[in-house]
């Protein structure tokens, strides 16, 4: 006796699904277990190691596919590979109480490991220790967001950790070089940009070693790029500017 299998119906087994409703109707995407955090953080950049097949599904424990039409009207496209990425990037993943729970706890000690490895107590200019930043991030109430990288997570907890508690990024330490045509007009625009200039000397260009806060490198890479049009350098010295102690961590 033949069995008789629809055409819109496929059998996957050992699968971590990942789900988004859009205009009111459900989508999922079958993927390996483990892949679809390994996506989101950026370690794994090849599709096919996190898809089960490329298929989209309106429900994967059945098998059954989503029609063309369906994908059209939600996504604006019916390229499957296109439409995996966004359920990916966008979808939740659908995992036991128990899964869940141990995959927030890992995410938690690594929001609070790359705080840790980003930022100094001002005062000091020492790292914290991760428990100590693990029992900040409990103290402000934070809530890990298991569709969002732990890199996107933890510079938010930064931003909420200063309402509470010293804490600043550690800086970078930059040696700019400045045509001396530009030099005097370029220092004014850079100033607010630098934390503290360490050594200054003036013979046929400027050379300034500084500290920067991480965030305004892109400003001061285009800014000394665009004035100078290409004449002037920008180079990084060290990318945490942190007061070596025995403290472990």
């Amino acid at each position: 006796m033949s069995i008789f299998t629809p055409t819109n119906q496929i059998r996957l087994t050992n699968v971590a699904v990942v789900r988004i409703k859009k205009g009111g109707k459900r989508f999922e995407i079958a993927c390996y277990k483990n892949k679809v955090m390994n996506w989101r953080a950026g370690a794994e950049k090849d599709l096919d190691e996190v898809l089960q097949t490329n298929s989209v599904f309106v429900n994967v424990s059945k098998g059954q596919v989503a029609k063309k039409d369906d994908l059209t009207k939600a996504f604006g496209t019916d390229d499957q590979t296109e439409i995996c990425k966004q359920i990916l990037a966008k979808g939740e993943l659908q995992v036991s109480d128990k899964e869940r729970q141990s995959q927030l706890e890992t995410m938690f000690r690594d929001i609070a490991t790359i705080v840790v490895e980003k930022c100094v107590n001002p005062e000091t200019k020492r790292p914290y220790t991760v428990n100590l930043i693990e029992r900040a991030m409990k103290d402000i109430h934070y809530s890990v967001k298991a569709n969002k990288s732990t890199k996107q997570q933890a510079l938010e907890v930064i931003r909420q950790l200063k309402e509470s508690m010293e804490i600043q990024r550690a800086h970078m330490r930059l040696r700019l070089v400045l045509p001396a045509k530009e030099a005097k007009r370029l220092k004014e625009k850079l100033k607010p940009l630098l934390q503290v200039v360490e050594s200054e000397d003036f013979d046929e260009e400027l050379e300034m070693v500084c500290l920067v806060d991480p965030g305004c490198f892109r400003e001061i890479d285009e800014l000394i790029r665009c004035e100078t049009k290409g004449k002037g350098t920008l180079e990084v010295l060290s990318l945490k500017d942190v007061e070596e102690g025995d403290e472990k961590f």
